[in-house]
């Protein structure tokens, strides 16, 4: 699994840029990709000084959930929620993680596609956007808090053998997307999961809808890019951890596109059958 700082363990500047990220991407969680940044020392702080601007407007998130939700999508049958032991309460909740996930995804991807042009020497030199934005920043609506994600190494031996058929493989690593992990507390879901999903993961209609969003968001990436201020003058941390940083961003850019597609997929299946 790749390395997490967890928010709880978050502290002075790391800290107050997971809070930025929680009302930026409008979801009550950070994601693995900065928790992840945040192991390495200065990465996120670096990262976040260049970019922050961008998603501090709302410009690269809303052009973001724009494109993904324009997205045509592969269908799974209708989930019955009685057959895998579901109640509404429970259907609603599954909605609103799904719902998470397909809001923070497209947003990670533009994340990781302004700090992969960073990382290969490009330097931006835009305008930025309107300075109100700083004293009265863009605050989306938040989604519900949601329930913690599982442990896989502590979790029951079912679930995680579930849990890592719905994984990627990273250096001989399992990496299982926090979707899975929270939708994990429901063990017959994630077994089901674990059984209709992967057929799915490599169809040829979701390969498409893979691409076609990665054709949109880079697209989208080299626009706010163009716009971006020019970096403090701060130098890039630790340089010889460039290439793990460009791997973690391939890992992310497999996974997130898959937590678009199948976070809308599964909640589809959900609401057919009412």
């Amino acid at each position: 699994m790749l390395a997490e700082l967890p928010e709880d363990a978050a502290r002075g500047p790391v800290a107050g840029i997971y809070d930025d990220i929680r009302r930026l991407w409008a979801v009550p969680y950070v994601s693995s990709l900065q928790r992840h940044l945040a192991t390495k020392p200065g990465w996120l702080e670096w990262s976040w000084s260049a970019l922050a601007p961008a998603f501090r407007s709302g410009a690269a998130q809303t052009v973001a959930w724009r494109l993904a939700a324009e997205l045509k999508l592969p269908s799974l049958l209708p989930i019955e929620p009685a057959s895998i032991d579901l109640d509404g309460n429970d259907v609603r909740m599954v909605e609103d993680i799904c719902a998470s996930f397909v809001r923070v995804a497209p947003v990670n991807l533009m994340f990781a596609g302004l700090l992969r042009r960073l990382l290969h020497g490009q330097a931006p030199e835009g305008a930025g956007w309107p300075a109100a934005n700083q004293s009265s920043p863009w605050s989306p609506p938040m989604m519900p808090s949601l329930p913690a994600m599982m442990d896989i190494e502590t979790a029951p031996d079912e679930i995680r053998a579930a849990l890592l058929r719905l994984g990627t493989d990273v250096d001989g690593m399992p990496f299982v997307p926090g979707l899975y992990r929270i939708l994990a507390q429901w063990p017959a879901l994630i077994e089901f999961l674990a059984d209709v999903l992967p057929p799915l993961k490599n169809a040829d209609e979701t390969e498409a809808a893979r691409l076609e969003l990665l054709r949109r968001i880079d697209g989208a990436v080299d626009e706010i890019f163009a716009s971006l201020p020019a970096l403090a003058p701060v130098r890039m941390p630790s340089p010889k951890e460039r290439e793990a940083v460009l791997a973690a961003l391939d890992t992310y850019r497999r996974t997130s596109p898959e937590m678009v597609i199948f976070g809308q997929v599964i909640s589809n299946a959900m609401n057919s059958t009412s």
